[in-house]
C-alpha cells in the first residue's frame, strides 16, 4: 500500500503574527513543546517500523515547525527511510537551511509561504534561492490580498522561472475583489481560480480515508483535516482495517490539501508527483514555452 499522511502534531505556535491566523505569535511552554517532540519522534519511529508499506508525508502544522530542530531531524530521518517516497512540510522559511544537506533530497520537498507583513521580500527570496541552489524541490506562495500585489509581482519576477508561485485565494474576500485583482492573481498563478472554489463534496468519492489520512500527535487517524470524526489510530495493531472507500460527509471542500483528493476533480493529473508540495505537473516545461 502507498499511504499519504498529513501529520499535524500538538504544535500551535508561530514566530509570525499574521492577522488572519489564529496561531499568530502564539508561544508554547517548554513542556508543551516537549510533548510535541515526543509525539513526532513516535510517529517517525512508527513509519520506520512499517516497511511493508510505502509512505508520502506532508507536515501541516498549526504554526511554524521548522524553527524547531526536531522537525528538521524528522525530515532528515524520513527521507533516509527506503519506504518513504516523499517527506514535505509547510513552512514560512524563517529557519536556517543547512540541515537539508543531511536529507535525501530526492525525497524532500517544501511548501513555502511568503508573508510580506512579517519578512522582507529580499529575505524570503534569498531563502528560496538558497533552496534552489541546494537542489531542494519546493513551491512558494502568498496569500492573495490585493494590498500585496506589488510585492507578489516583484517576487514572481525575481524567482527563477522554474519555481512555481501559487496564490492562496482569500475566500471571504472574493466578493470584494475587482476583475483586475483576479486577473492579476491568475497571471501570477495559472491555477489561482482552482483555489477560489467551494467544491461540492457531499456523497462524492475521495481518496481521503482510503489512501490518504490525517494523523494527529496521539496517532488518531481521520479521513482528512476537515472531518473531525476519528476512524482509528495508527498505534493500534489493526490500524490498516480502518482504511476503506468512503464518501465525503461535508457539503463542500475549499482547501487545497483537501479538494486535491476528490476523485471527480482529477487534480492528481494536474499535480502528479508534486501534489504534496503543490507543484503542478510539467511546471518547468510550461514556464519555458
Amino acid at each position: 500500500m502507498h499511504l499519504t499522511i498529513l501529520y499535524r502534531g500538538p504544535i500551535i505556535s508561530c514566530n509570525y503574527g499574521c492577522e488572519y491566523c489564529p496561531f499568530a505569535k502564539r508561544q508554547q511552554s517548554a513542556a508543551e513543546l516537549a510533548v510535541d517532540r515526543q509525539a513526532l519522534e513516535q510517529f517517525v519511529n512508527w513509519v520506520a517500523q512499517h516497511s511493508q508499506h510505502q509512505f508520502s508525508i506532508l507536515f501541516t502544522p498549526w504554526g511554524e515547525a521548522l524553527i524547531h530542530n526536531w522537525y528538521q531531524q524528522a525530515l532528515v530521518q524520513l527521507t533516509q527511510i527506503p519506504h518513504v517516497h516523499k517527506a514535505a512540510i509547510q513552512t514560512n522559511l524563517s529557519c536556517q537551511l543547512d540541515w537539508v544537506e543531511e536529507c535525501n533530497k530526492d525525497r524532500l520537498a517544501l511548501w513555502a509561504t511568503f508573508h510580506p507583513e512579517w519578512v522582507s521580500r529580499d529575505r524570503f527570496l534569498s531563502k528560496c534561492l538558497e533552496l534552489d541552489r541546494r537542489g531542494v524541490r519546493f513551491s512558494a506562495g502568498v496569500v492573495g490580498f490585493p494590498k500585496y500585489k506589488d510585492e507578489i509581482a516583484n517576487l514572481r519576477q525575481e524567482l527563477p522561472n522554474h519555481i512555481y508561485l501559487w496564490i492562496n485565494a482569500v475566500k471571504k474576500e472574493l466578493p470584494n475583489l475587482s476583475n483586475q485583482d483576479r486577473d492579476f492573481f491568475q497571471s501570477i498563478d495559472p491555477l489561482y481560480e482552482l483555489n477560489t472554489q467551494h467544491y461540492p463534496s457531499f456523497g462524492r468519492a475521495c481518496r481521503a480515508g482510503e489512501s490518504v489520512i490525517s494523523v494527529d500527535g496521539d496517532g488518531k487517524m481521520r479521513r482528512c483535516h476537515f472531518i473531525k470524526e476519528p476512524i482509528g489510530n495508527i498505534y493500534d495493531r489493526d490500524w490498516e482495517t480502518a482504511l476503506c472507500d468512503r464518501l465525503c460527509t461535508n457539503q463542500t471542500c475549499h482547501c487545497h490539501i483537501g479538494y486535491v483528493h476528490l476523485d471527480y476533480l482529477e487534480l492528481d493529473k494536474v499535480f502528479g508527483s508534486g501534489i504534496l508540495e503543490r507543484i503542478p505537473n510539467n511546471w518547468v516545461l510550461q514556464r519555458l514555452r
